[in-house]
């Protein structure tokens, strides 16, 4: 909460810029533990499996769930005065998971984050941030997530982009499951993300920014779907429509590939 207030302070005046500088900080949190509690929250909200020692010291950790060990050290950066995006109002646009080698609740892995670059996006601007964890100076996990600040921009289509928000083109993949998301779903996963976005949180505090009710956190709408597949080692997806909520989902997927889509729109696209 703490960075969160300071992002909102140096965030006045920021103009959003493809072209602006990063700064060149890399932080470091050194032999992270695990917490158990903690661990098992994020499972619930999340859909993850905790039985059977899945979650244990001898259980592999969800493939997401080192994101939020080190989200603190990214909101770090975004927050500071040479971070060029104001970070209120960032949006999860894509994330590339991959791990490398099993982390398990046991482990106390070096993790560090740092700015790898900004491009322009046809709503503004997006920046990467890259989260790596390391044991023994060995990569073993690694994050590339970018964020969106939406400001006025010349139209962009990025290469294999979808053709316009919340659309796709071909023919929709098989319904796997449907979810039902409740209004409180962004309070309950930022309690166990410590990702208090106020898009997030409640109609009042997402106004602000463009948004007529609380949006989920793309990180909650990635592992659920990873729940889906708890063995997978990559997941790339590409947001393309908010998840307003609440609301009721459809999981749809058909081989490496997955989607979640709400009727004919489509929220999210990803491989597994």
């Amino acid at each position: 909460m703490l960075t969160l207030g300071r992002g909102a302070l140096t965030g006045i005046g920021k103009h959003p810029s493809a072209e602006a500088e990063l700064p060149p900080v890399r932080l470091t949190a050194p032999a992270v533990r695990i917490d158990p509690a903690r661990l098992a929250a994020y499972a619930e909200v999340c859909g993850f499996a905790s039985g059977g020692g899945r979650l244990s010291g001898r259980g592999r950790l969800p493939l997401t769930y080192p994101h939020i060990l080190g989200f603190p050290l990214a909101a770090r950066i975004m927050a500071a005065r040479a971070f060029p995006l104001p970070m209120l109002g960032l949006v999860h646009t894509s994330i590339d998971l991959v791990a490398y080698a099993p982390l398990t609740a046991a482990d106390r892995p070096d993790i560090t984050a740092y700015a790898a670059g900004l491009r322009r996006h046809r709503r503004g601007t997006e920046a990467e941030l890259v989260t790596e964890a390391r044991l023994d100076g060995e990569l073993v996990w690694r994050d590339r997530s970018t964020y969106l600040a939406r400001h006025g921009s010349t139209p962009v289509r990025e290469k294999g982009s979808a053709p316009a928000e919340g659309t796709s083109e071909g023919a929709a993949l098989p319904a796997v499951a449907e979810w039902r998301l409740p209004a409180d779903l962004g309070r309950r996963h930022a309690r166990v993300s410590r990702d208090w976005n106020p898009i997030h949180l409640y109609p009042l505090t997402a106004r602000p920014f463009g948004f007529p009710r609380a949006i989920a956190h793309g990180m909650w709408t990635v592992a659920r779907c990873a729940a889906q597949n708890p063995d997978a080692e990559r997941l790339r997806a590409a947001f393309h429509a908010p998840v307003l909520l609440p609301t009721t989902v459809t999981y749809a997927a058909n081989g490496s590939a997955f989607e979640v889509r709400s009727g004919t729109r489509v929220h999210l696209t990803g491989t597994m």
